[in-house]
């Protein structure tokens, strides 16, 4: 059967516009019930650790994050955890069990090994100036940006997981996936349909830019097939268009996708594609509503 790679419908909107709400990154509950080690707490953090597919990574699950954990359950987010879905270098995501079925949970390491790499893509971003150099702040950061990410994607039409919930440094999200596995990457299947998956790719890129966004990192491993669409997926690392690497970031995405779908046979260019996703938006009706910056208001 042909994949028609359908495009998700934007919401209903004024206009996304540039405004940028300032993220927090103090202390949250989580750190509180951590310092706090009530009879409930303990409990929960006994039996979390000696779940078997936990064992191997306790070094994820200090204290302050198994609090995370505890105020997701308390609030109704999640129910029971289940394994890993994958593990990497700066976060692990696992499968849970949530009151509408299954969720993911994606758990920031606050030792993360990428950290430096992690304040090149902070650093600029006005929602996060004067955030210094606390590694604990800069993860929080990194996990509330991924949060926010996903919900400007999500309503500039963008197919990306939905932001379920969000505690220092877990994000729960949607699970796209089977009863058996997680969804396939673009790298994993193969494309029946290429000209329309690159289409689809093309104009998600686009709507992500109107909205205000670079991906940052976009290319074939960063985008699944689920239930027959293309999804994007590892927004942490986006940046808003006012980023001072925001242009290069672009630049290589663009490379990233053209280079894949010419794998696929595909006669496509990094430039044709730079120029449809920096396209200047239409003018809904009368008067210029043009920035600084060529794209729409």
């Amino acid at each position: 059967m042909t994949e028609e790679y359908g495009l998700l419908e934007p919401e209903e909107s004024e206009g996304l516009g540039d405004e940028w709400e300032e993220l927090d990154v103090s202390d949250t509950e989580a750190d509180r019930i951590a310092r706090k080690q009530d009879r409930e707490f303990l409990e929960f953090r006994k039996r979390i650790k000696n779940t078997e597919q936990f064992k191997v990574e306790a070094s994820v699950f200090d204290d302050a994050t198994l609090g995370a954990l505890y105020k997701l359950v308390q609030d109704g987010y999640i129910d029971a955890f289940g394994g890993p879905i994958s593990t990497g270098k700066e976060a692990n995501v696992y499968t849970a069990l949530a009151p509408d079925g299954e969720v993911a949970v994606k758990v920031y390491r606050i030792n993360a090994s990428d950290f430096r790499q992690m304040r090149d893509y902070l650093d600029g971003d006005p929602r996060f100036e004067g955030i210094g150099s606390d590694k604990k702040k800069v993860v929080v950061a990194w996990t509330k940006k991924e949060f926010a990410n996903l919900s400007r994607a999500r309503a500039a039409g963008v197919r990306v997981p939905e932001p379920l919930a969000v505690e220092r440094n877990v994000l729960v999200m949607e699970y796209l996936g089977g009863e058996d596995d997680r969804a396939k990457r673009l790298n994993e299947v193969h494309v029946e349909n290429p000209e329309t998956a690159y289409e689809v790719v093309r104009e998600y890129t686009r709507r992500l830019y109107r909205a205000g966004l670079v991906h940052g990192d976009l290319s074939e491993y960063n985008i699944v097939v689920h239930d027959g669409e293309l999804c994007l997926l590892d927004l942490g690392q986006a940046v808003t268009v006012h980023h001072p690497n925001a242009r290069e970031f672009l630049e290589r995405d663009c490379h990233n996708v053209a280079a894949f779908f010419r794998r696929q046979g595909l006669e496509v260019t990094d430039d044709d594609l730079l120029a449809y996703v920096t396209e200047v938006e239409p003018e809904p009706s009368g008067g210029s509503g043009e920035n600084g910056d060529g794209r729409q208001s």
